[in-house]
């Protein structure tokens, strides 16, 4: 047994609350890929809250925390603007509203570039701060590394190739990346030098489908695919895309509902109700008695 937060859904209150853990881990997300073969593919969503992460986790076997919350919590314009602290506090929320999942966390912009040091100083402190199980960071061989040296010292990490959002101001846009030889040779070599730095997963965004298949049979750990290929060893995306929270997703993005619609709906109701003055109704008051 051990003491962890649970989210009382009928009070909205974290509490503490004893419960037997039996969380996913790090290890056993890499052996899932034994001999280049992934019986079955891992399932990965990315939340950002304890409620969101509650209603997540008996279906996934890891939820990343990504930076991508710069735009769909913050509503800034990339991921630029992300900061460690930001990560840190949505990160903790995830722990919190979780049992099962590996927590993965977004290393931010700027956070881990400049040494192999920064990256640890800022990656100890994503996961003291969350109680994550692993970091995530983009960028291939020249992050490797940085990846072996995290590695090395406890810190168990996701890689990610191909479209690297963080980098958008070099790529110049979110484009689906190799299109042309020298790209995808390069996308491939990237994966290779983050297996070898002993990433335990490795991401592919948005490449053309053969360069991703290539890329999994190419490498030990499992990749997890987001516009990638169903051959991937997993996939990711995000939850709100794939809810229908926005209007314009990317084209790789399934969308298996229209939350947004039922949202707008509701709460077109509810405001219908109020200005009637038929709510609150004699449900929802106090009475003397």
């Amino acid at each position: 047994m051990s003491t962890t937060f649970q989210l009382d859904t009928s009070t909205s209150r974290a509490n503490p609350t004893p419960a037997p853990m039996k969380r996913l881990t790090v290890p056993k997300i890499r052996r899932r890929k034994k001999d280049g073969i992934t019986e079955q593919p891992l399932v990965m969503l990315t939340a950002y809250t304890a409620r969101q992460a509650q209603l997540l986790d008996a279906h996934c076997d890891l939820l990343l925390v990504g930076d991508s919350l710069g735009q769909v919590i913050y509503g800034l314009p990339s991921t630029i603007p992300v900061t460690l602290e930001m990560m840190a506090n949505h990160a903790a929320a995830v722990v919190r509203g979780s049992y099962h999942s590996v927590v993965v966390v977004d290393m931010p912009f700027g956070s881990y570039e400049a040494s192999k040091e920064e990256a640890f100083e800022s990656a100890s402190y994503l996961l003291k701060q969350s109680g994550a199980a692993a970091v995530k960071l983009e960028g291939g061989q020249a992050m490797a590394e940085t990846v072996a040296f995290l590695n090395q010292r406890g810190i168990p990490v996701m890689g990610h190739v191909g479209l690297t959002p963080q980098a958008v101001n070099v790529l110049g846009g979110y484009a689906a990346r190799g299109r042309n030889d020298a790209e995808a040779r390069k996308i491939v070599s990237d994966a290779q030098s983050l297996d070898e730095a002993g990433a335990f997963a490795i991401v592919i965004e948005g490449v053309v489908e053969p360069i991703a298949i290539e890329v999994t049979e190419s490498v030990a750990a499992p990749t997890i695919g987001i516009g990638a290929s169903a051959k991937c060893d997993g996939q990711v995306l995000v939850t709100e895309d794939m809810l229908g929270m926005f209007e314009r997703v990317p084209r790789f993005v399934k969308r298996y509902e229209e939350i947004a619609g039922i949202i707008e709906k509701t709460v077109e109701t509810y405001a219908a109700e109020v200005r009637d003055r038929a709510f609150p109704g004699p449900e929802q008051t106090y009475q003397p008695k």
